[in-house]
């Protein structure tokens, strides 16, 4: 088990200062093995930095925002979301609501994978099946329920649900397709892909990868001939490498390293609106009786947070705080309340509720977001302030924080976690988060132990609305008391900003913080 706990004696003003220049004196690890013999990458070939390793390019359990332009590069499913946050077909040419609880999809014509075989309808059958056979898959999270498949002929196939899901052509731009005889109930390492480009070389252990052109591929070939992925986890080392010419294209970056990069000759920012919402979320598996299980105390804590100073001082006003349970940028989402900062407030509350000398436990993972731990640090001290015994503990990327979230392994009050929404839909946010059932909650298949069967069902019967305007409406009222139970103690929806070398061109950054490998080009 890999993390570090925290216990800084940091006054407030010190603890946000921080975001101004945490990382600007870190010293630079060199990055060996991503480059020419000059230190850039060689010709036809770009290197990207990624914040997280990517210990898989099967996304069942790995599924953060950069991991996705990778992993679509080899693996691809039957849609995909792009600009506008629109579906667009993939390997489908045909994908489309034919009745109430069933969708018409034929493959596209001439589809393969790298090995030359062909996509075939029960390749997607197998991917379904063995999506749902994982155990607190991230994916399977989305769905109302998984579709069935019902062939049709060699290329058509129809997609049965119980119940309406309006939506299913958005929500299957997730399920990655690989051949049915190769598939398993967990993360592929290995194995043939449709996607425009193949693995030469990979180390899961270090997130290192190096992927070429599939020869085979059915579409129109990239003109990047090579792409060099590596995890450089200290953002330092990230940002001097792509002023260097080391590396192309950094993610995920902190607003101190934009404003460092800001200008210089030789480097561009992309930046655009998100749909990620990055959230100090509760633990919901806390016994009845335990204070944090009382939804009162929740919201009394969240009145310790000053999260404008965050968002302005640590954040640079690079993010907004959340003014709902989803991001607003998301189709169906709804103003739902704001978070105020009142620590007197805060101790007269607690102290009303039995609750003034709490113990408070934060963990999160290094990378979830940017300025992490600038922001944890800060959190720790505004809880302090408001007489809270708070303490941190921050798990290494690869570690076992999974583990924890599950509560399978230790005890925690509140985790630091990004949830991205890959649809572009409100509604599949909602269910991936709020939509925990005692069922699911027995495979530990919920957000955080999150379970009221109430808030489940007039989730489901929302979702399933096939009438847009009265699906907007019910999913409005059920956003209004999610937000009653106080799922978090604090929330805020980043701006999506990438770094990369001016020789980097089309990268189309999308609000989903991704972008197609494909249509990338090299100039220079």
């Amino acid at each position: 088990m890999t993390r570090i706990p925290y216990a800084p004696a940091l006054s407030r003003r010190s603890v946000l200062r921080l975001g101004a220049g945490a990382s600007a004196g870190m010293a630079l690890a060199p990055l060996t093995g991503c480059a020419g013999p000059t230190g850039a990458p060689g010709p036809g070939a770009i290197s990207l930095g990624l914040n997280r390793s990517l210990v898989s390019l099967d996304n069942k359990l790995n599924q953060f925002d950069a991991a996705v332009t990778v992993q679509r590069a080899v693996r691809q499913a039957l849609t995909r979301i792009g600009k506008g946050l629109r579906p667009e077909l993939v390997l489908a040419d045909r994908f489309e609501m034919t009745e109430p609880t069933a969708w018409t999809v034929r493959l596209r014509e001439g589809v393969r994978y790298s090995d030359g075989t062909p996509v075939t309808v029960k390749d997607v059958s197998t991917a379904l099946k063995m999506y749902a056979g994982v155990n607190g898959s991230f994916i399977v999270g989305l769905f109302p329920e998984m579709p069935t498949v019902e062939p049709v002929d060699e290329r058509t196939f129809r997609l049965h649900t119980k119940r309406p899901v309006p939506i299913l052509d958005q929500l299957m731009a997730n399920i990655l397709i690989s051949p049915a005889a190769g598939n398993r109930p967990e993360e592929l390492s290995g194995g043939a892909g449709s996607g425009p480009y193949v693995v030469t070389s990979a180390n899961s252990g270090t997130g290192e990868y190096t992927l070429a052109v599939n020869p085979r591929y059915w579409g129109r070939r990239p003109t990047v001939d090579r792409v060099r992925v590596r995890f450089v986890p200290e953002e330092s080392s990230r940002v001097v490498a792509v002023r260097s010419g080391e590396l192309d294209v950094i993610d995920t970056i902190t607003p101190d390293s934009a404003e460092q990069l800001k200008g210089l000759p030789g480097v561009r920012l992309d930046r655009t609106s998100g749909t990620r919402v990055n959230q100090l979320f509760f633990n919901f598996r806390k016994p009845r009786g335990h204070p944090l299980a009382d939804a009162r105390v929740r919201e009394a804590l969240s009145y310790a947070i000053d999260g404008e100073a965050l968002v302005r001082d640590v954040l640079t006003d690079s993010a907004q705080q959340a003014e709902g349970v989803v991001p607003l940028a998301l189709k169906g989402a709804v103003r739902t309340g704001r978070y105020v900062h009142d620590p007197g407030e805060a101790r007269k509350r607690l102290a009303a509720l039995g609750a003034s000398d709490l113990k408070v436990k934060i963990i999160w993972e290094s990378g979830e977001f940017p300025a992490d731990t600038s922001v944890m640090e800060a959190v720790l001290e505004m809880l302090r302030g408001a007489g809270v015994r708070a303490s941190l503990q921050q798990f290494e990327p690869g570690g076992d924080i999974q583990q924890w979230r599950q509560g399978r392994r230790g005890d925690w009050d509140v985790l630091g976690n990004g949830f991205s929404v890959p649809t572009g839909h409100a509604s599949t946010s909602l269910q991936g988060m709020y939509g925990g059932t005692p069922e699911k909650e027995r495979s530990r298949d919920t957000y955080q132990g999150y379970v009221f069967p109430r808030i489940a069902t007039r989730l489901a019967d929302a979702s399933a609305e096939t009438d847009e305007k009265t699906r907007n409406e019910r999913l409005a009222a059920v956003q209004k008391q999610i937000w009653d139970t106080r799922p978090c103690l604090w929330a805020f929806v980043p701006d999506v900003v990438l770094a990369r070398r001016t020789r980097v061109r089309d990268v189309g950054l999308l609000q989903l913080n991704s972008y197609d490998l494909a249509a990338v080009r090299l100039e220079g």
